[in-house]
C-alpha cells in the first residue's frame, strides 16, 4: 500500500473517515456547508469577529478576560517590537534568553505562588517537554482518564524516551479511584500524578485537595495544568490558590494563549526541579525561545490582572449566569463550574446543527465530535470573556432558546 493512499481515502471515501474515527467525511460536511473547521476569522475585536463582513459574538475563544484588545497589552507588545525586533531567532541555550525571559519567570511563579519558572515556546510543548523531563526509566505516571491532549502526548514522549515506564489512568475527577491505583503499584519507582486544574472540555475543576492528599500518602509528586485555570480562578492564581491548598502541589503548568493574551506556556514549581528541567526537557532546548512581543504581552497581562480584580469576578459572574439559566432551560451542560460551559447534545450531525443555528444567528460556537469526544457525546463548547456585555449574553441566552426548541434537545 502506498503512504499516502490513506490520505486520498480519508478525502473522498466516507469507509476511511470512520476507520480514523471521524463520523462522517470531512469533505462531505464541507460540500453540505456544514463543516464548522478553519472559518477564517477577517478581523476580531474581542467578544466579536468578524467573518465574510458579518459580526459574530464570540463564545468560542479562550480569551477569558479579554485582554486581547486591551491598550496596555498592544502597546507592550508594539514597543517590545521596536526594541528587539520580531524574533530571538535561537534557542533559549544560546542566544535566545533576554532579560524579559527571566523577568516574566520570576513574576510569573510569584504569581502562582511557587519558587521557580520556566517559559516555553507554547503550552503544548511544556507538557511534552515537563514530563518527559522528571520521569525515569521504572517510574510510574498516572493520569486522570479526560487529561489535555499535551499530556497524553507527554506520556508518549516519556514513554518513547525511556521505555520501561508505566502508565496507569483513574476514572474522571475520582479520588477513589486514584486511591486504589495508587495502593496497586509497587514501591520502586518514582511516581507523577498529572490532572488538569480545570478541564479543557467539560468545565469541570479537578478535585485538588483530596487528590493532593493522596499523592502525599502514597508519595507521589502531584502536577496540575492550570492551562484554563489561571486567570479565571484563584483570583487569577489558579487551583491551588482556588482551594488553599497549593502546598500539596509540585508542578503548575500554565499556558499564556487563554488569559494571557499571546502563546507560550510556563512550568512552575521547585528551584532545584526547574533548574532540572531546563537541562532535559527537549522541547524547550531545542525550539526557538518565546518572541519579544508574546513575552511582553504575558507581563502586560500580568499588570492588568493584578490592577483590574474586577476581570476576573466578571467572567465568573457571566460564567455562572449562564450555567444558571442553561440549567433551567433544561440543558445538559455537565459538571461546569467555570466560563468553560459544554452543551451536550451527543448525536454528531445533531450537534453540528445545532451550530449552524448559532452561527446563521450570529454567534460564534465551537463544535467537538468524535474523535475529539467519546462515541455520541457530540458537544457545542462554549466559553465566555469578562468583556461580554450584558446585551451580548442576553442573545446567547435567547439563541439558545431557539436551538433547544428547534432541536428538541431540552
Amino acid at each position: 500500500m502506498d503512504l499516502f493512499e490513506k490520505c486520498q481515502g480519508f478525502y473522498s471515501d466516507p469507509k476511511y473517515a470512520q476507520k480514523y474515527g471521524y463520523p462522517t467525511n470531512p469533505r462531505t460536511a464541507q460540500m453540505l456547508g456544514l463543516y464548522p473547521y478553519f472559518i477564517p476569522i477577517e478581523h476580531a475585536e474581542g467578544p466579536e469577529a468578524f467573518i465574510n463582513g458579518r459580526k459574530y459574538i464570540m463564545i468560542g475563544s479562550n480569551n477569558y478576560l479579554g485582554l486581547t484588545t486591551h491598550p496596555h497589552v498592544k502597546e507592550a507588545a508594539i514597543e517590545a517590537i521596536k526594541k528587539y525586533g520580531t524574533s530571538c531567532t535561537g534557542s533559549r541555550f544560546l542566544n535566545g534568553t533576554l532579560n524579559m525571559h527571566l523577568e516574566l519567570e520570576e513574576r510569573l511563579a510569584k504569581f502562582i505562588g511557587l519558587e521557580a519558572g520556566l517559559v516555553f515556546s507554547t503550552g503544548f510543548q511544556t507538557n511534552l517537554g515537563t514530563i518527559a523531563a522528571v520521569i525515569d526509566d521504572g517510574d510510574f505516571i498516572v493520569t486522570d482518564k479526560e487529561v489535555h491532549a499535551s499530556i497524553v502526548d507527554g506520556v508518549r514522549m516519556a514513554r518513547i524516551s525511556q521505555r520501561n515506564v508505566d502508565v496507569r489512568r483513574f476514572e474522571h475527577n475520582d479520588p477513589a479511584d486514584l486511591e486504589k491505583v495508587l495502593k496497586s503499584l509497587p514501591d520502586e519507582g518514582g511516581r507523577l500524578v498529572i490532572v488538569d486544574g480545570v478541564f479543557s472540555m467539560g468545565g469541570d475543576i479537578a478535585r485538588l485537595p483530596e487528590i493532593g492528599t493522596l499523592c502525599r500518602t502514597y508519595g507521589a509528586r502531584f502536577m496540575v495544568d492550570d492551562a484554563h485555570s489561571l486567570g479565571v480562578l484563584g483570583g487569577g492564581r489558579g487551583t491551588g490558590v482556588h482551594f488553599n491548598c497549593l502546598d500539596k502541589v509540585d508542578l503548575v503548568m500554565g499556558t499564556f494563549s487563554k488569559s494571557f493574551a499571546s502563546i507560550g506556556g510556563v512550568i512552575a514549581g521547585r528551584k532545584d526541579v526547574i533548574h532540572w528541567i531546563q537541562h532535559f526537557a527537549r522541547p524547550f532546548m531545542f525550539s526557538a525561545s518565546l518572541p519579544p512581543a508574546n513575552v511582553a504581552t504575558v507581563l502586560a497581562c500580568l499588570d492588568v490582572i493584578e490592577k483590574e480584580p474586577e476581570r476576573v469576578e466578571r467572567v465568573n459572574a457571566i460564567g455562572k449566569r449562564v450555567r444558571t439559566e442553561l440549567r433551567s432551560m433544561g440543558y445538559n451542560i455537565g459538571e461546569s463550574e467555570t466560563p468553560i460551559i459544554p452543551i451536550v447534545i451527543g448525536d454528531s450531525m445533531n450537534t453540528i446543527k445545532a451550530w449552524k443555528i448559532f452561527f446563521e444567528a450570529g454567534i460564534y460556537t465551537n463544535v467537538a465530535i468524535p474523535p475529539a469526544v467519546p462515541p455520541d457525546y457530540g458537544l457545542l463548547r462554549t466559553s465566555y470573556m469578562a468583556t461580554h456585555t450584558d446585551e451580548q449574553v442576553e442573545r446567547v441566552l435567547g439563541t439558545f432558546k431557539q436551538v433547544r426548541d428547534l432541536l428538541h434537545l431540552g
